[in-house]
Parts: structure tokens; C-alpha cells; sequence
């Protein structure tokens, strides 16, 4: 049984994760900004992958999909999943199974039109060099 400690983390968690999907990172800080000890905070979020309520693989899944939606290139989906803790090779992934990068920043460019200010929007929003010329037109000097 759990002592009261891991009790409280796990309330926590569960608040915590009603909100939005979270890594084990965001919710391991999350219990510490609320001055849960480690070994609480070990124990809950062993039973919470236990139970299938942490999983990173499946968070980093379903971000990546969430910003791929709202426009956003492969760099910064890269970035906010690596920020939130999870794994090289399961960022890799989640980003491996995303649409091309292309067709994204395709759908951006027939919503804004080509030019300056709509590559500036493109490597902002993390998409990468090659693909905001090949979609943008001119070089990233040219660019400014």
C-alpha cells in the first residue's frame, strides 16, 4: 500500500494529467515543484506507467501530430518533445511518423503566399533550410 507521500504525488499526477498528456519529465518536475520527496515521486510515477497513464512514447506521438498540425516543422516538434524530456529515439520516431515535412510547409506557403516574410514564418516555426527554399523561393540570405 501506498504511504501517504505517494498518495499526494499521485493526486497530484492525476490533476496534472486531467489537463493535457505529459511526459514523465513534465510530471517528475511537476510533483517536485509541489515539494514532493523522490522517492514519492519515484513511486508514483511507477505506478503510473505501470497503469499505462505515463507513456512517453504515446505523448511524444500525439504532440508531435498536435504541432505538425498547427503548422510546425520538424525542428521545433524536435525541440519542444526534447524539452519535455522524452527520448532521442522516441522523438525520432514520433517525427518519423509525421507527413513530410514538405507537404506542411507547402500548406503554409497556399495560405500565405511565397516571399521574405512567409520563409522568416517558415524557419520560425522550425522547418529547415532545404525545405523552406525548395517551398519559399530564394536563398535564406536573399531572404533576409
Amino acid at each position: 500500500m501506498a504511504d501517504s507521500s505517494t498518495t499526494d504525488a499521485l493526486d497530484v499526477a492525476y490533476h496534472a494529467l486531467r489537463v493535457r498528456d505529459r511526459s514523465e519529465r513534465e510530471l517528475d518536475q511537476r510533483l517536485a515543484e509541489r515539494g514532493i520527496d523522490e522517492l514519492a515521486r519515484e513511486e508514483a510515477l511507477a505506478t503510473l506507467r505501470r497503469t499505462g497513464l505515463v507513456d512517453d512514447r504515446r505523448f511524444a506521438e500525439r504532440r508531435a501530430s498536435a504541432l505538425a498540425g498547427r503548422g510546425s516543422g520538424n525542428g521545433l516538434i524536435r525541440h519542444d518533445l526534447d524539452s519535455a524530456g522524452v527520448s532521442e529515439n522516441v522523438v525520432e520516431e514520433a517525427v518519423a511518423a509525421l507527413g513530410p515535412e514538405l507537404e506542411r510547409a507547402r500548406a503554409v506557403v497556399e495560405r500565405r503566399g511565397t516571399g521574405a516574410r512567409t520563409a522568416r514564418y517558415l524557419t520560425g516555426k522550425g522547418f529547415s533550410d532545404d525545405v523552406v527554399r525548395a517551398v519559399a523561393g530564394g536563398s535564406r540570405d536573399e531572404l533576409g
